[in-house]
C-alpha cells in the first residue's frame, strides 16, 4: 500500500531534485530522486558499450536483471546498481547525452515505475521528484507541483552544476542540450513530461532555492494539515 506522497514534476535544470531533496528534509520525510534511477541505469549500460539509442531491447533487458536501490542512510540517499555506487557518474556528459533515450523505453519506464511504487510502500512518506510522478506514478498522490524556468534560465543553473562539478561547458552547448531534451521527454508515447491538471504551478526562474523550498513547504502543510505528524512535526523544533 503506497502512504502519503508528494510529487514534483518539470523539466531538466527547474530545480526538482534540490527542491525536493530540501523539501523532504523540512517534512522529516523520505526524498526519492527518479532521475537518479534513469541517468544510473543509462551510466550502466553505456559502460558496458550498449548505446541506448540503437540497442533499446538489450537496455530493458539489463533493466530487468539489475539491482537498482539507495542507501537511505546518506542525505541524498546514494543510488546503488548490484551494490556499485553510482553517484559519480550520474551527471557526467555522456550520461545526460543518452539518458532521454532510456527514459523513452517504455518497458524500461515500466521496471523503474513499478520500483518507485514499491519504494513508497516501503517507505510511506514521500517526496517523489521526476517527469511523470504526478501524472503517471503517483496519480493520487496528496500535493502535486510542477516546477518550470524558461530554457535560458535552466540552462545556466546545469552549466553552474557542472562547473562546481570540475567539467567545463559552454553554456550554448548545455542550452542545447536542454532544447534538446525538453523535445525528447515532451513528446515520447510513454509516461511524457507533461504538468499533472492537479499540480500546483511553480516558475523558478525569479526564485532562488529558499523561496521555491519555502512556497512548496507553505502549501504542502496547508493542504495536508494535521496529517504532519510524528517525523513531520520534529523537523519543525
Amino acid at each position: 500500500m503506497i502512504g502519503e506522497v508528494v510529487t514534483i514534476d518539470g523539466p531538466a535544470g527547474s530545480g526538482k531534485s534540490t527542491v525536493a531533496r530540501r523539501l523532504a528534509a523540512r517534512l522529516g520525510w523520505a526524498f526519492l530522486d527518479t532521475g537518479a534511477m534513469y541517468r544510473g541505469l543509462t551510466a550502466w549500460a553505456l559502460d558496458r558499450g550498449i548505446a541506448p539509442a540503437d540497442s533499446p531491447d538489450q537496455v530493458a533487458a539489463i533493466a530487468e536483471r539489475l539491482t537498482i536501490s539507495f542507501d537511505w542512510t546518506d542525505d541524498p540517499p546514494r543510488l546503488r546498481i548490484n551494490e556499485r555506487d553510482m553517484m559519480d557518474r550520474l551527471r557526467a556528459p555522456d550520461v545526460a547525452a543518452s539518458v532521454s533515450d532510456v527514459a523513452s523505453i517504455a518497458s524500461v519506464r515500466r521496471i523503474l515505475v513499478g520500483l518507485q511504487r514499491a519504494i513508497a510502500s516501503d517507505r510511506p512518506r514521500l517526496v517523489s521528484e521526476g517527469r511523470d510522478q504526478g501524472s503517471v506514478v503517483f496519480p493520487d498522490a496528496l500535493v502535486k507541483f510542477f516546477l518550470d524556468a524558461a530554457p535560458e534560465v535552466r540552462a545556466a543553473r546545469r552549466a553552474a552544476e557542472l562547473r562546481a562539478a570540475g567539467q567545463q561547458f559552454d553554456d550554448a552547448q548545455i542550452l542545447d542540450q536542454i532544447l534538446r531534451r525538453d523535445e525528447r521527454d515532451r513528446n515520447r508515447s510513454d509516461g511524457p513530461l507533461i504538468c499533472p491538471a492537479d499540480a500546483v504551478v511553480v516558475e523558478t526562474g525569479g526564485l532562488t532555492l529558499d523561496q521555491v523550498t519555502a512556497r512548496l513547504e507553505e502549501e504542502t502543510r496547508k493542504r495536508l494539515g494535521s496529517s504532519l505528524t510524528g517525523d513531520a512535526l520534529r523537523a519543525d523544533s
